[in-house]
């Protein structure tokens, strides 16, 4: 069978690893080692021109395995099989996603430049653009779903400096709210403040619908980035990050990772080649909980708004923007309970199933309070601007039963006293 004709998801037990090379071991060992031999000197210096980006590579030229810091049979595999889910030339593996996400942004921005992102986003990302890159002086401009092309483009053009437009960073759909960033309209503004001399970029946080459900690149991305550990790793038991793009850009990303050191272990690499193999199947099932959960919360007396794409009111932008860029609503839930920082405490002191932690994806259901937690970083009038405030909760459904979640949430709503 030709591998072009084989779906992502039927790819994630075998793509990439040969058995014969690991003495016919079904799976891919952990190879735990800093350093690879050399069969010549010749052959040592050939990789190193490659992993260095010294030349190019010649036709059906592949890099050698040199050290552990630049590639690792575990990262090479892992990296192949998640580039499947988005039609990528390459992936790239990192430590951490907020690792993924500021390699990216330090290789594509140089001081003086500007990134364009959309609000809000991950605590991380927010405090990376708005307090650690103008130390080096780039500045970050925000928008919001709710903004038209033109209104960015005012906002972009008042900087006085929107020829130095290098990034346009968007998370989508936005943490903790779900809303949706229209990709192509940031495709647009990328190819306007485009010169020949230099390309905007066009930067996609996917966390929360990929890689099964959402595939920027078909929509403009010039690169993907990930939390792996969401997702991707799914089973709260590692942290990582991953870039996906085609080849030239993605060449860069690694150059950097190289320097940086902030590739991801064989051992977590590892992990996250196991969860790859049930990925689809436990995203399809916290996607078909989160459904029922959303309709029972959208009906219930003490909640005062839901935010989840399959509430997304036909005829709206919003709803338009979902048939076209999604193919999921997802499993990712926030909403407004009545009251305020009180009584979201009182429901999430009252769980019992759902874990009350960060991150999300797992196969747990996660339960959180973003206004003092993830996005308590951001200033309280930029929270409250962009919907996160005190009476935001936000759950990430788990594979559990799907009864034995809703029973959860109504015992612990039950116990949310009047505003």
């Amino acid at each position: 069978m030709d591998n072009k004709n084989i779906q992502p998801e039927s790819l994630m037990m075998s793509y990439g690893y040969k058995p014969e090379l690991s003495e016919g071991a079904v799976k891919l060992p952990i190879f735990q080692t800093s350093t690879f031999v050399f069969k010549t000197a010749e052959e040592g210096k050939a990789f190193f021109e490659l992993a260095y980006g010294i030349r190019e590579k010649e036709q059906g030229e592949e890099l050698g395995l040199i050290y552990s810091r630049i590639n690792n049979p575990n990262l090479e595999v892992l990296e192949n099989r998640l580039a499947l889910w988005d039609k990528a030339d390459d992936c790239a593996f990192f430590e951490s996603g907020m690792s993924a996400i500021s390699t990216v942004l330090l290789e594509f921005l140089n001081p003086g430049d500007i990134v364009l992102y959309s609000k809000p986003c991950y605590g991380g990302t927010d405090h990376f653009i708005n307090h650690i890159l103008p130390k080096y002086g780039i500045l970050g401009i925000g928008y919001t779903s709710k903004d038209s092309q033109e209104e960015i483009i005012k906002l972009l053009e008042a900087s006085g400096k929107a020829d130095k437009l290098a990034v346009i960073y968007a998370e989508t759909p936005a943490n903790p709210s779900n809303d949706i960033i229209d990709l192509g309209m940031c495709k647009d503004i990328a190819n306007t403040y485009s010169t020949a001399d230099k390309k905007v970029m066009m930067v996609v946080d996917n966390t929360y619908m990929g890689p099964v459900w959402s595939s920027p690149m078909e929509h403009g991305a010039d690169l993907i980035v990930y939390s792996a550990t969401k997702y991707i790793g799914g089973h709260s038991d590692l942290i990582a990050g991953a870039v996906v793009g085609n080849a030239e850009v993605m060449q860069r990303v690694k150059v950097l990772r190289t320097f940086l050191g902030n590739m991801a272990s064989p051992n977590t690499c590892w992990l996250l080649l196991r969860s790859l193999e049930t990925l689809k199947i436990r995203m399809e099932q916290q996607m078909r909980n989160a459904v029922k959960v959303a309709d029972f919360l959208n009906t219930h007396n003490k909640i005062e708004k839901v935010y989840y794409l399959g509430l997304l009111e036909k005829g709206t932008s919003q709803y338009e923007l979902y048939q076209k860029q999604y193919t999921s609503p997802g499993a990712m839930i926030s909403f407004d309970i009545k009251g305020g920082e009180k009584q979201a405490f009182q429901f999430l002191n009252a769980l019992k199933l759902f874990k009350l932690a960060v991150s999300l994806g797992s196969t747990e259901g996660l339960a959180q309070h973003p206004a003092s937690m993830t996005h308590i970083g951001i200033d309280e009038e930029t929270r409250n601007a962009i919907g996160v405030t005190d009476k935001l909760v936000r759950l990430s459904i788990g594979v559990e039963n799907e009864v034995d979640i809703i029973n959860d949430i109504q015992q612990a709503l039950s116990a949310v006293s009047p505003n």
